[in-house]
């Protein structure tokens, strides 16, 4: 039976454990790159553009690529350090095209569609304008949704969820290095 004393010194420790936890995902650096919960930023990179995304599905929403990268831009100015600029002398440049936007059956019951599965991909690349160097990444992000639903249905109740989840895959990929 635990005493008070003993379950004090256990809601201590724990509390502070769970601090620690919290705490060891937020750093900063002395060897010149700001980290903050895995986003990697050189301190020479301060300002970004984001070129218009392009899209080359072979089904194409007409307000995805726009979507996308507005969403991106907001969450890169929200999120880092970083200043947006529209002009071609940023420190890294960020291109993207919607690659895939399918629709398929992922689950069947009793011999009749159940599940339909929207699948979104996304190529990016970012460029380092001063030094040229660049890193392509591919994101794509399957999307579930019940099968009486119209294609234009799935869409319009996906919409939010969809942005939000391929624009954050595509934040981590270009602030991460895993």
């Amino acid at each position: 039976m635990l005493t008070k004393r003993s379950t004090k010194i256990f809601l201590s420790a724990s509390l502070l454990a769970l601090l620690a936890l919290a705490f060891s995902s937020i750093q900063l650096t002395g060897c010149g790159v700001y980290k903050f919960n895995d986003i990697n930023v050189p301190d020479s990179v301060k300002t970004i553009r984001i070129a218009p995304f392009e899209n080359r599905a072979s089904y194409v929403n007409p307000q995805l690529a726009q979507s996308l990268a507005d969403r991106l831009r907001q969450k890169i100015v929200g999120q880092t350090r970083l200043r947006q600029t529209n002009n071609t002398n940023a420190d890294w440049e960020i291109s993207a095209t919607v690659t895939n936007y399918s629709f398929s059956t992922s689950g069947i019951s009793q011999g009749r569609e159940a599940t339909n599965r929207l699948t979104v991909g996304v190529h990016i690349v970012r460029v380092a304008t001063k030094s040229g160097d660049s890193k392509e990444y591919d994101v794509s992000r399957n999307f579930e949704f019940n099968a009486s639903l119209s294609i234009q249905q799935a869409e319009s109740q996906l919409r939010d969820e969809m942005i939000r989840g391929v624009t954050d895959d595509i934040f981590n990929r270009l602030f991460s290095d895993w």
